[in-house]
């Protein structure tokens, strides 16, 4: 004790506390006058020792905030201490920040008109306030903008559908079902967003090395704004450098994904004069190249206060942007990350008024591969790996209808044995009494949920514990993950899912094959087509679907013999505008395993006579075709002989 005493006599405790201290202390009278102040006032304010000793504390306060202040320092003379006093001081360098004191009236004790202030820097805590002020407000904002976007197609969708349950005329039951399938694309477009951004963000998003051509890519990106940009009246047009004509190793999707976010707002805000993407490579070296890509427009602009935060989550130029244009406001979010996953970098130059220019920059692997498909995985080439197992035995866990029929009609075209359960209770019963290959798990269900369902099923009795479930949901987030992964499931696939992205879950990623057992594998054949589509529509009248059918069955056969002709003479713009007549009829009778095969199709012989390729460049795309057409074949055969009724 006797030490410690010394310690505060000797005036240890004055140096430690008030002059080595991190807090700035200023001793001032009533009126303002300093009498005091420490050495932190230099590392915080930027003023020398013992300088502002003799200056008025009110001189330093932020002009339009005085008055306020002063209320405060009158009210800190009445009271023995005062506490979280904010004020903004100025700095030597004259910037303002933001500080806070702690007073100790001196009157009190000492009988001495003046005030100890105990001031602590909370600028950085004030500019996070601000900056959570901000991010919540563009987070509201966003929540009213998604409302608006989710609600505009969802009620767009429920009219039309009305329309249709009432009699209709050919014309007006197709200018309906345009519509309905107009906002269901707008509708899987901003989910697919907001998608996006939770499977980035919980770090699951995977990349594809495979090989692509950007002289393949970029001209049928441009095919895609054509229309749009003629409708305004707007040039749209690409330049490729001569370097960047090479097969590079990478994910071409999520280049595409990339460029049509960047391409389409060049569209959306661009009104008068043109749009140009110019791609070139920035720099070379051990196999890697760095491919910088531009979209150039001539459009709005960005003002030069909203640049730094244009990349941020729910963040537009303007809530008047959302209100005129519509959108997300994610778009660019996930542009810049799926760039900076990659390694890359992406940029923006604007001027207000005059037009903007979005540059990424990627590293790709050089592909020392002489020549590259560019077709992507196609169903065809799904059944051969298909075929060279048994059909997968799945069980669809599924409350929703509509849910229900997609996933089977999809697991159909692959000739999978599918058992359905409306929850997780009987779906533990299903697996009691059959072995399953795989079970696809819905999360939110009545009875008993996914999670409940997976628990009790990995503590069944093998084999059944060990099955393979993959959680269908449609919460990606990571802690939605997370509880999947943690209740047991293998996987997840956030909806909606594409056929592929359930394709390459079940085949791809996680590998599964058919356990034999050939008692309980069905070998019957599935057809090539599924009517529900027409007896959805008609309310299962069966006159329309018989003349529905009909129909198809007599004029295919025409469209497939001017096929043969077009490909006889190596007319691929003729190839390309059949393939395209032939599409809405595949939906129509439900020949979904050559859908996707048909639009690749149309866009490999639209750029082939674009580009005006040889015989032999189109070798593959023409074996695709002639197999289209085998299958085709073999889809009017199995419709004439089916039994309607």
């Amino acid at each position: 004790m006797k030490s410690l005493n010394t310690y505060i006599k000797r005036g240890r405790f004055y140096e430690a506390v008030v002059e080595d201290g991190s807090d700035i202390i200023f001793i001032v009278d009533f009126n303002g006058e300093i009498l005091y102040h420490n050495a932190s006032v230099r590392n915080t304010l930027g003023y020398r020792a013992r300088s502002l000793i003799g200056k008025n504390f009110f001189d330093y306060i932020l002009p339009e905030k005085l008055e306020a202040f002063r209320k405060e320092f009158k009210q800190s003379q009445k009271k023995a201490y005062n506490q979280k006093i904010e004020f903004q001081f100025l700095c030597k360098d004259k910037s303002y920040r933001f500080l806070e004191f702690n007073s100790i009236n001196l009157k009190h004790k000492e009988k001495l008109n003046g005030l100890i202030l105990d001031c602590r820097d909370i600028t950085q805590r004030k500019r996070d306030a601000e900056e959570l002020v901000r991010l919540q407000k563009a987070k509201e904002q966003f929540l009213a903008n998604i409302s608006h976007e989710i609600r505009t197609p969802i009620n767009g969708i429920a009219g039309m559908a009305s329309l249709l349950s009432k009699d209709q005329n050919k014309d007006e039951r197709e200018t309906y079902l345009n519509a309905i399938s107009h906002s269901a694309e707008n509708l899987k477009v901003i989910i697919n967003d907001i998608l996006d951004l939770a499977a980035i963000e919980s770090g699951k998003l995977n990349f594809e090395k495979i090989g692509f051509n950007l002289a393949d890519l970029l001209p049928s990106l441009i095919s895609t704004f054509k229309y749009q940009a003629e409708e305004k009246k707007i040039a749209i047009d690409y330049t490729l450098d001569e370097k960047a004509n090479r097969i590079l190793i990478g994910d071409p999707v999520r280049l595409n994904q990339v460029l049509i976010n960047l391409i389409s707002n060049a569209v959306k805000f661009t009104h008068t004069g043109s749009i140009l993407v110019n791609a070139r490579v920035q720099k070379e070296q051990k196999g890697k190249c760095w491919v910088e890509i531009s979209v150039t427009d001539t459009g709005v602009g960005i003002p030069e206060e909203k640049l730094k935060t244009i990349f941020e989550s729910f963040s537009q130029a303007d809530a008047s942007v959302t209100r005129r244009y519509g959108g997300t406001g994610l778009g660019l979010t996930i542009a810049r990350q799926l760039v900076e996953l990659q390694h890359g970098t992406i940029k923006v130059k604007s001027k207000e008024y005059v037009g903007s220019v979005f540059t990424i920059t990627i590293p790709y692997e050089i592909s020392t591969a002489k020549k590259i498909s560019t077709l992507s995985v196609t169903e065809r080439d799904q059944k051969k790996k298909i075929s060279s197992a048994q059909p997968l035995r799945v069980l669809l866990v599924e409350d929703n209808d509509i849910n229900r029929l997609y996933a089977q009609s999809i697991l159909r075209n692959w000739h999978c044995e599918t058992d359905f359960a409306e929850n997780g209770l009987v779906a533990i019963e299903r697996l009691k009494a059959k072995l399953y290959d795989a079970v696809l798990m819905d999360i939110q269900m009545p009875v008993m949920d996914g999670y409940e369902a997976t628990r009790v099923i990995r503590m069944m009795a093998p084999p059944a514990n060990a099955v393979p479930i993959i959680a269908l949901t449609a919460n990606a987030t990571k802690a939605d993950i997370d509880r999947c992964l943690e209740a047991g499931m293998d996987h997840y696939l956030p909806k909606p899912f594409t056929p592929e992205d359930l394709f390459n879950k079940l085949f791809e990623e996680l590998k599964l094959s058919a356990q034999v057992q050939p008692d309980i594998i069905s070998t019957a054949s599935a057809p090539l087509y599924d009517l529900e589509y027409l007896k959805n529509v008609s309310g299962n009248n069966t006159a329309f679907i018989r003349e529905m059918v009909e129909t198809f069955t007599d004029t295919m056969p025409l469209s497939i013999n001017r096929l043969q002709q077009a490909i006889a003479g190596n007319d691929w713009d003729t190839i390309s505008r059949i393939v395209h007549q032939i599409k809405p009829s595949l939906t129509l009778v439900g020949i979904h395993i050559l859908k996707d095969t048909a639009v690749i199709l149309e866009e490999e012989f639209k750029n082939a006579h674009e580009q005006n390729r040889s015989v032999d460049s189109m070798r593959t795309n023409l074996n695709s075709l002639k197999d289209f057409i085998d299958s085709l074949n073999k889809a009017i055969a199995e419709l004439k002989q089916a039994n309607i009724a």
